[in-house]
């Protein structure tokens, strides 16, 4: 028994169960989704922290935009900010790499040792834990181990006895779409050096300042523009590289504190969040601070797998959003304008067309303190943008994805009685950005939907614009504004526009009102047909603010689900340029792509929730697992975790906006979750295994439940959620 205790713990890499922790962070396997297409962070960081320390590989393919592939063990350096789960890679600033003698400083090629500071590492010698991650460098024989507060990465090497210790600061290479436009790094003192990183990719204008401190002064500090030794103290350019250079071996520290505002601001983050060299107290506040967010829902379950499965997805849901902001408030706006705090912690890293769906209702569930910051940066995005953000990244608006994906956030927010921002302002701005004549709205405008031969991706654009419209009127209706509560109404019945009738399925129209022809229901050509990354059978069932309109389409209740059950098992040709986002196929189900998360659900809201039942059982235990390529898809920062968090739980919120929590069918026994205030509600499944997947009965409070569905305010009041289970 010892020696497989011992061989899960070197497969598998995780310190957690490996190293006496007896906390739910032991539960946590940071391999998860690390494999296939899930593109998930692997290092040391703090729930919703600006630093996400952790080592980034030489650039391969599209699998590796976080940095990262568990397939991969190479490494160029260990950089400070790196992406979860997207689509698109960028980031990976601010790259130290610990060496022992001489090496050319560059990046380096794969297979080609010679060619720059790049090494292979172990899988055996790698751990990782919530705040804490470490491994050790075959090529130069360096230990590394790295941990991290919200804005400091702070590093420990172990040098071999003998070697020359050096750390090589790159201030060049990013990952992905990431180019340099401006690297600066100066000495400031013996043992601390600052500077900046200003780069170009996804987020467009981006710029990270920093700080790093060593814990006894480098007897020489080298300064480089690319290959090239420059003199002095300070160096300016493109491809800027720095080494410093130690006596002795053994052991050596570095802190490393990031600013988007300036260097000063660095400065001071490192001397107030982390002015101590204790690695190990800085490691267990660290974990602390995992076990405190994953403590917030605890869950029994017979099988150790989905216990291994829900804690990380927990963990990988609090990855993002980032904080943005320095310890005094001071943060950079949307317009590139340096800004004194006010009044609330910035955030950036929104992901929001992926987190509207689940990520962002599971956090007014368990984060409560936080959705009043995030709505506060969204609007203040809007006073700096003139729109509240589409995807915004580093500060920067990418405009990534289809649209108005913040508006759904912001009216959840008010409608569930979130009061730390202004509800008058979060309606103007949701107003303001759907009314912009940009991104197909325009032509929202004048048609009453978006027609397919004038704008790419039409469907899937007017669809979202339409939910999000639905979310809007709903809180324009709870500020009593009945002007708006009108006209996004009559907005949010575009989606009628593009159903046919005689396919079943929505389809482009043109500005003349005809059809898409020719018209191939199965193709999903990436961004290149009228669907974002999927088809029409994938696209029929976005209406999720208008479930019982989307009935009526189709004539009746019964032809609806006709046509839902055909989803999960029609099978057709994708196409040979179809998206590769679209994975986790059941029949024409893709899991692994967000658009369709809500649709299990949908047969409960249309009086089946049997159906209900066995399709998200045969996604939880089917497409979720325990291995490296555990995700059906891309982990899209936090929402495809997010999807797995609720249904296990036994609830989902399929409507955009106002907290109504569908039942399905809970995966876990038992689960208590702190809503705040010193309340929590607890979900019990009785009888609950792999065949008793059906809920026979629910009561809440101890009153029987006649509906299909849990309102928010009924969990945050606190209080007990009983299922019945049974096989039948």
């Amino acid at each position: 028994m010892k020696m497989n205790i011992l061989f899960y713990c070197l497969l598998a890499g995780v310190a957690a169960g490996c190293e006496g922790n007896e906390g739910l962070t032991r539960h946590v396997d940071q391999r998860i989704g690390t494999g296939g297409h899930g593109h998930v962070f692997m290092g040391a960081n703090v729930p919703f922290g600006m630093v996400q320390v952790g080592p980034t590989s030489i650039p391969r393919e599209w699998d590796w935009t976080s940095g990262y592939h568990v397939s991969d063990t190479t490494v160029t350096g260990f950089s400070h900010t790196h992406l979860s789960g997207t689509g698109i890679g960028d980031l990976s600033d601010i790259a130290l790499m610990p060496v022992a003698g001489d090496v050319k400083m560059a990046r380096g090629r794969a297979n080609d040792p010679e060619s720059g500071i790049w090494s292979y590492f172990s899988r055996v010698n790698e751990r990782a834990r919530p705040g804490y991650y470490a491994t050790k460098l075959d090529r130069y024989g360096v230990e590394v181990e790295l941990t991290a507060t919200e804005r400091i990465g702070m590093h420990r090497y172990r040098f071999p006895r003998g070697a020359e210790p050096a750390v090589v600061i790159d201030l060049e290479n990013g990952t992905g779409w990431d180019a340099p436009a401006e690297g600066r790094l100066a000495r400031k003192d013996d043992s601390t050096l600052v500077g900046y990183r200003f780069s170009s990719g996804w987020a467009r204008d981006q710029r990270v300042f920093f700080a790093a401190r060593f814990s006894r002064p480098p007897r020489e500090v080298q300064l480089y523009d690319g290959g090239e030794a420059k003199e002095g103290t300070e160096i300016r350019g493109r491809r800027v590289y720095g080494k410093a250079t130690f006596e002795g071996s053994g052991t050596l520290l570095v802190k490393v504190a990031l600013s988007p505002v300036s260097e000063a601001n660095a400065l001071m983050n490192l001397e107030r969040e982390a002015p101590g060299w204790d690695f190990e107290e800085v490691a267990r506040q660290a974990t602390a601070s995992w076990e405190k967010e994953l403590g917030k829902m605890r869950i029994k379950a017979k099988d150790e797998r989905v216990l291994r499965v829900f804690y990380t997805a927990l963990y990988h849901a609090m990855i993002a959003p980032s904080l943005f902001c320095d310890v005094n408030g001071d943060y950079r706006g949307a317009d590139g304008k340096a800004r004194a705090g006010e009044g609330f912690a910035n955030y950036s890293t929104f992901s929001l067309w992926d987190t509207y769906r689940a990520a962002h209702p599971l956090a007014t569930l368990v984060q409560r303190e936080r959705v009043d910051d995030w709505v506060n940066s969204m609007l203040a995005i809007y006073r700096q943008q003139g729109k509240l953000p589409v995807w915004h990244l580093a500060g920067c608006e990418t405009d990534c994805m289809v649209g108005n994906p913040a508006i759904p956030v912001v009216a959840d927010a008010i409608l569930k009685g979130f009061s730390g921002f202004d509800h008058r302002e979060a309606i103007e701005a949701a107003s303001a950005s759907a009314m912009l004549d940009e991104r197909g709205m325009g032509l929202l405008k004048r048609f009453g939907y978006i027609p397919c031969d004038l704008y790419n991706e039409s469907v899937a654009t007017g669809l979202e614009y339409a939910l999000a419209d639905g979310a809007l009127a709903r809180a324009a209706e709870s500020a009593g504004d009945a002007a708006c509560q009108a006209y996004f109404e009559q907005r949010a019945l575009a989606y009628r526009h593009y159903f046919d009738p005689s396919t079943g399925l929505a389809r482009g129209r043109t500005a003349d009102g005809g059809w898409r022809e020719p018209f191939d229901p199965f193709n999903a050509a990436h961004r290149a047909n009228d669907y974002t990354e999927g088809n029409a059978w994938q696209y029929t069932w976005l209406v999720p603010h208008d479930v019982e309109g989307l009935i009526g389409l189709f004539g009746s209740r019964e032809r609806f689900l006709e046509k839902l059950d055909s989803l999960f098992i029609v099978e057709g040709d994708l196409g040979a340029d179809a998206s590769p986002d679209i994975s986790g196929m059941i029949g024409q189900y893709a899991h692994g792509n967000e658009p369709g998360h809500h649709v299990p659900y949908l047969f409960a809201l249309a009086g089946e929730p049997r159906k209900t039942a066995e399709r998200v059982r045969e996604i939880m235990t089917g497409l979720y697992s325990d291995a490296p390529d555990g995700l059906p898809g891309n982990e899209d920062v936090g929402q495809m975790s997010a999807w797995y968090i609720l249904s296990a739980i036994g609830l989902y919120q399929v409507e955009p906006a106002g907290g109504r929590f569908v039942i399905g069918s809970p995966l876990v026994d038992e689960a208590i979750i702190s809503v705040g205030n010193g309340r929590t509600f607890r979900i019990v499944a009785k009888n609950n295994g792999p065949r008793n997947i059906y809920v026979r009965e629910a009561r809440l409070n101890g009153k029987a439940l006649d509906r299909p569905h849990v309102e928010f305010r009924e969990i945050v009041e606190g209080g007990e959620l009983v299922f019945e289970m049974s096989d039948r």
